[in-house]
């Protein structure tokens, strides 16, 4: 079909056709920007449910969960930070990965180094009562986590209370003989900075009598720690 020139359109269609092309243009400019939104993390598909979609590679699937929680954060046109984050569904995923796969690390790291390092007291409190729960559950094998949870509470939180707690945990149930002496012995130095010489003294002698202490050279230390502990004690106990 051959083609009709644009002079020949009625100029009453031209008039409609140019009114309705500003009009578009008019609709297009007045809409407020488009902005990214943060969606709600979803909770995870119970253990039963994610162990079945697995076919049998739990493993690989606790890394695809894990990769799916991080990557949350960073959506298309935005980036949240933690802060944003609902922490209870963060754990429900931390918690979900471990069952899949009870011998990685990586959840519990995740919960001390990445979602507990915000600045969000309640938060970082949440992620290491997490951690202490998962701790107790395999002690000679997260050992580790439950000691930087020990060091968060102590230096970020500032709460020695909480940092003996976790140090006990660790002295009572981590009974490995991989497990370092450090480890064993963090109760021990943070009772002496919570000025509670009498029980670290106890702690210290206890240790240095049982024979745990191979290292001649960690025993002259600790003998000279104990001794300064005692040191202090008892000029304490003269202070009128």
């Amino acid at each position: 079909m051959r083609e009709r020139p644009i002079s020949t359109v009625p100029k009453s269609a031209l008039g409609l056709l140019l009114l309705a092309f500003a009009a578009q243009l008019l609709w297009h400019f007045m809409q407020p920007p488009v902005t990214a939104k943060a969606e709600n993390l979803m909770a995870p598909p119970d253990l039963a449910s994610m162990r079945l979609a697995s076919f049998g590679e739990p493993i690989s699937l606790s890394k695809v969960a894990m990769l799916y929680v991080q990557a949350f954060d960073n959506q298309a046109g935005i980036n949240l930070s933690f802060q944003q984050l609902d922490y209870a569904q963060v754990e429900a995923w931390l918690d979900r990965s471990l069952a899949l796969d009870p011998r990685s690390q990586y959840p519990l790291f995740a919960a001390s180094q990445l979602y507990g390092e915000i600045n969000n007291d309640a938060k970082q409190r949440r992620m290491l009562d997490f951690i202490y729960r998962q701790f107790l559950l395999d002690p000679n094998h997260r050992w580790k986590a439950m000691a930087q949870a020990a060091n968060l509470a102590r230096h970020r939180l500032k709460d020695l209370t909480l940092a003996q707690k976790y140090a006990q945990a660790i002295r009572l149930n981590s009974t490995a003989a991989e497990v370092p002496s450090w480890a064993k012995q963090m109760e021990i130095f943070l009772l002496e900075d919570m000025n509670e010489l009498e029980r670290a003294k106890i702690l210290l002698g206890g240790l240095l009598q049982s024979g745990q202490i191979s290292d001649p050279h960690e025993f002259k230390f600790l003998e000279q720690r104990l001794a300064a502990m005692e040191a202090s004690a008892e000029k304490k106990t003269k202070k009128p």
